[in-house]
């Protein structure tokens, strides 16, 4: 997905004592020191709390009671909060299209459209669940499951492929290639714990997700009857997907999830999934399928064992399910209020919905993000908060470098070509050198809401077969919009991506200085670094192969420490019956605390031979981690916490830093952390890795 990527090379690299927050004045070669914040609002603190016995609580307990979480919200916190407001503005930019003119055909004309008929309730309602209703019509008149695996290949060209997931992504052993992988899916609720656990908040869920099918089903003119038994229908063959899926954790291995055939052993192996015809239909010439990669065979061979064995009514059932569940949000109010009732309120615990101009933000970010994303990044992302951000990535970069150096566990050829990694990377900020070309997606506003969504779906799979199949892999791709509040790093093309909706207070604050700086947003530079070297991460080679580049010894050291962490995680009790899932979060847990250990070593370098200031009564080095726990200060039902558990490869906001502190040297150095503080870990006992 990346191809023409500028790598930041370090042999041009600005030294890393130069810091984040210094202005050079080129009329008399001077350097001037800019008047700094903090960036840190005490009013924030509980300073009730010692912060040695609940960092968490001490660094983020007023924020919590000042704001009390939202209706519409399952979880609150600074994430959301910065998303929100960027929602706000991305509503703006909408808004002020509605007040304009633009020439037919073009992006901005697109998205003027596509949000105006988002906004049109009246016309939603009036159109209820009609614009669904032929393609449940055609299946209801299909009568046998030849005649629905036809209306199975006409939508394929939407992106569907019913019971797997088939995509064209990055071959992991030949990481400048793209080849199609076939990987799970199929089942509604994602993880097969839903299906498949007996406790009682799993079954209470998996007991509401059967009448809301049933609910559902009624308001496309199903009887409660006709209903019942289609609910029984879809809920057998999801749960025997669910069956041979694998959990999140089993995921998380590139290794066991990378099982390469030619398409002739394939369809030997697993001839009633009928690929060919399946790729065929949503795009791909069969010459681009000739090898390609079955990520988890045990799926796919219950998938080939479920086609030869479910009845058409079942396939029917399954399919119209699919359809229903996919559409309903752009539906009629009738049908979004039913698919909240579960999606958002058993599964999260929320309240009430979003207002209509949220969910409409949200929808149009979903199908044009990368088109708003253009406009956002023109009104609200200046070139030198880009300047800056690079400045730090590259001093991050000296940092980890030097963490290399001084770990006594890595042998010198290890240290070697892990700087050779290191000094791979492509780093992207804020915004993608191209734009996606959209000249040929169309919006029909005389057509419904609904109808002009699957034109997006139909437009994006096209784009992405011209654009990968039996392609090279473009290396200038981005994977998230730039008005993300989020960053990213991806193996297959050893890149670090921090959009430009990252790019802001608390994260990020142009007016603050290297203290709050290195602590939020440096730590999430960090973070994204260490995951190249995290349990997935340090599989890959510079190249973005699958390939091992670790001496046996030092694979085995780094086993040792990973598997003392996940075991520190799994002991974690998030909610009085639940713990944490340590190996399944294992690589954030570990980027967090990797992040946090270059950051640190990146400031000391950025503010070496400087006098900080105190302020608030607090050091420079105090703020440096307020500055990070702030970033995942947060409100959260016990619902949204039981689903992350199942579902988030990250760690509950509170765990990450309240888990990940204890194991920082630092922290204890800085906020005099003694034995007997309830934080406190035996040196023996503290992650010792970067």
């Amino acid at each position: 997905m990346n191809m023409k990527a500028i790598k930041i090379l370090l042999t041009v690299a600005l030294p890393a004592v130069l810091g984040l927050t210094s202005c050079y004045n080129n009329e008399d070669n001077a350097v001037e020191t800019a008047v700094q914040s903090t960036g840190i609002n005490i009013s924030n603190l509980d300073q009730t709390v010692r912060p040695s016995d609940d960092f968490y609580e001490y660094a983020n307990g007023g924020w919590m009671r000042s704001h009390p979480l939202p209706a519409a919200y399952s979880r609150y916190g600074t994430f959301d909060e910065l998303e929100e407001e960027n929602s706000t503005r991305i509503k703006g930019i909408l808004d002020d299209l509605q007040g304009s003119s633009f020439a037919a055909g073009t992006t901005e004309q697109k998205l003027y459209d596509l949000y105006g008929l988002a906004m049109d309730q009246d016309r939603r309602n009036g159109d209820g669940v009609k614009p669904l209703m032929g393609l449940i019509e055609q299946m209801e008149a299909a009568a046998t499951s030849e005649d629905l695996f036809e209306i199975q290949l006409a939508l394929a060209p939407l992106g569907y492929s019913a019971f797997i997931t088939a995509e064209f992504t990055a071959d992991e052993k030949n990481a400048t290639q793209n080849i199609l992988r076939v990987k799970q899916g199929g089942i509604t609720l994602e993880q097969k714990e839903y299906y498949l656990n007996t406790d009682a908040a799993n079954t209470s869920i998996r007991e509401a997700y059967k009448q809301n099918i049933v609910k559902m089903l009624q308001l496309f003119g199903f009887t409660a009857e006709q209903a019942t038994q289609k609910m029984a229908n879809i809920v057998r063959l999801e749960t025997e997907l669910a069956k041979v899926s694998r959990t999140q954790t089993e995921l998380r291995d590139p290794e066991a999830n990378y099982n390469k055939m030619t398409l002739a052993q394939f369809n030997a192996n697993y001839p009633n999934v009928q690929i060919e015809k399946v790729m065929n239909a949503m795009g791909a010439r069969s010459a681009y399928i000739q090898e390609l990669v079955v990520a988890q065979p045990e799926f796919v061979a219950g998938v080939n064992n479920l086609i030869a064995t479910m009845t058409a009514d079942e396939y029917r059932d399954y399919m119209e399910w699919i359809q229903i569940n996919k559409a309903a949000r752009y539906l009629d109010d009738e049908a979004e209020a039913t698919y909240f009732e579960f999606f958002g309120k058993v599964l999260s615990g929320r309240q009430e919905d979003y207002p209509l101009w949220q969910r409409a933000t949200l929808q149009i970010e979903d199908n044009m993000g990368e088109a708003l994303g253009k406009l956002y990044v023109e009104r609200y992302f200046p070139p030198a908060a880009k300047e800056r951000m690079l400045q730090l990535v590259r001093n991050l970069q000296t940092a980890l470098s030097e963490r290399f150096d001084a770990q006594d566990w890595m042998s010198s050829a290890t240290k070697a070509a892990a700087k050779e990694k290191l000094n791979a990377f492509i780093v992207k900020v804020g915004y993608p050198d191209k734009w996606t070309d959209m000249s040929a997606l169309n919006i029909d506003t005389q057509k419904s809401y609904y109808e002009n969504f699957l034109e997006c779906r139909r437009f994006w799979n096209a784009y992405t077969m011209e654009q990968k199949a039996g392609k090279p892999v473009d290396r200038s791709a981005w994977q998230m919009t730039p008005q993300t509040v989020n960053a990213y790093y991806e193996p297959t093309t050893n890149e670090i991506c921090f959009p430009a909706g990252i790019l802001q207070y608390p994260f990020f604050d142009m007016e603050a200085d290297d203290a709050f700086n290195y602590g939020a947003i440096g730590v999430v530079i960090g973070h994204e670094m260490t995951h190249a070297f995290d349990d997935e991460g340090h599989m890959y080679d510079k190249d973005g192969n699958l390939k091992n580049w670790w001496t046996p010894e030092d694979e085995a050291k780094f086993k040792e420490k990973a598997d003392m962490y996940a075991a520190f995680y799994d002991a974690i009790l998030v909610l009085p019956d639940l713990h944490a899932n340590g190996r399944m979060t294992l690589g954030e847990n570990l980027a967090d605390h990797g992040g946090l250990q270059v950051a640190w070593t990146a400031y000391k370098n950025a503010t070496a031979g400087q006098t900080l200031p105190t302020a608030d009564g607090l050091t420079a080095d105090q703020r440096f981690f307020l500055a990070n726990a702030s970033l995942w200060a947060q409100n959260i039902t016990e619902e949204e916490i039981r689903r992350r558990t199942i579902t988030d490869v990250h760690s509950i906001g509170r765990w990450r830093v309240n888990g990940a502190f204890p194991h920082i040297d630092a922290w204890y150095d800085t906020y005099d952390v003694k034995e007997g503080d309830k934080m406190f870990l035996p040196k023996a006992e503290r992650l010792d890795l970067w």
